[in-house]
């Protein structure tokens, strides 16, 4: 998200963002989906591959959500002084609000995508499957909390931590891609490993909208603490991490390069 772009700019930026990201690595996304849910893996691409549909259509419009709220945030924290760098915690809280307005759109579309990977089907007729209120909603609370840490790890992160090797450390960190390697180990990390319980619990509750073993989000994070204790929630978690790095540095760099691609005038200088 940039201060640079209008809220439309930004969220075209954000959605082609993200279905690059989608149609790279969602292998890890199933991986680690069936890991969550206790179910087999596969290297079968076409399963691997199952759900990418509504994969796309959610990262795509997440991303240009947060992209849009992201950036309006900014802007709007910034005031009238637009060359003042944001601290960190503006920087954070950005990330933050413009993560949890974009779960009202990805849970539902999340919990299509894990239905297919789990029963198979066609897009149409799974939308068919859960499309009453009581079902489409089910993990919205862990999306919207996840969704937010995970904004903040990938849109707020990167950039704090790339300053900050290029001003201390300027003889080894001399441009922005030899900084965006650590900055995307940390900003997955953070987005990772803070996140996984409350994607775990939401992945076994839209894995299960039939509720014949998780209810709701306490009853679900009981289960599985129950199974496995605190490692429980942690399934899944070298998958994700693997994905979220990857992820993280894929589009540190592509919100850099597409933005001045797609509108070279906004950043004339």
């Amino acid at each position: 998200m940039s201060t640079r772009l209008n809220e439309l700019q930004n969220a075209t930026v954000g959605m082609t963002v993200g279905v690059i990201e989608v149609l790279c690595l969602q292998p890890f996304n199933y991986c680690k989906n069936m890991i969550q849910q206790g179910q087999p893996l596969t290297l079968d691409p076409r399963k691997l591959y199952r759900g990418v549909g509504a994969n796309c259509v959610n990262m795509g419009s997440c991303t240009m959500i947060q992209f849009a709220v992201g950036g309006s945030l900014k802007t709007f924290v910034q005031g009238e002084d637009k060359s003042r760098r944001l601290s960190l915690a503006e920087e954070m809280m950005c990330g933050i609000g413009a993560g949890s307005v974009s779960a009202l759109v990805g849970s539902p579309l999340e919990l299509i995508m894990i239905q297919q990977q789990r029963k198979g089907g066609s897009t149409v007729a799974t939308i068919g499957n859960v499309a009453t209120p009581s079902i489409i909603s089910r993990g919205i609370v862990g999306t919207a909390v996840r969704e937010a840490l995970w904004t903040c790890g990938y849109l707020s992160i990167p950039p704090i931590v790339r300053h900050q090797l290029m001003t201390n450390y300027p003889d080894t960190f001399d441009t922005n891609d030899k900084a965006r390697v650590p900055a995307a180990l940390l900003g997955g990390f953070f987005a990772c490993y803070l996140t996984q319980p409350f994607d775990t619990i939401k992945t076994c509750m839209q894995g299960d909208i039939e509720r014949t073993k998780f209810g709701t989000l306490t009853q679900t994070g009981k289960v599985v603490y129950a199974e496995s204790g605190i490692p429980g929630f942690y399934r899944g978690a070298t998958f994700r991490y693997g994905r979220m790095v990857c992820a993280v540095f894929m589009m540190d760099f592509l919100k850099e390069k597409i933005g001045p691609l797609l509108y070279p005038a906004a950043f004339q200088d």
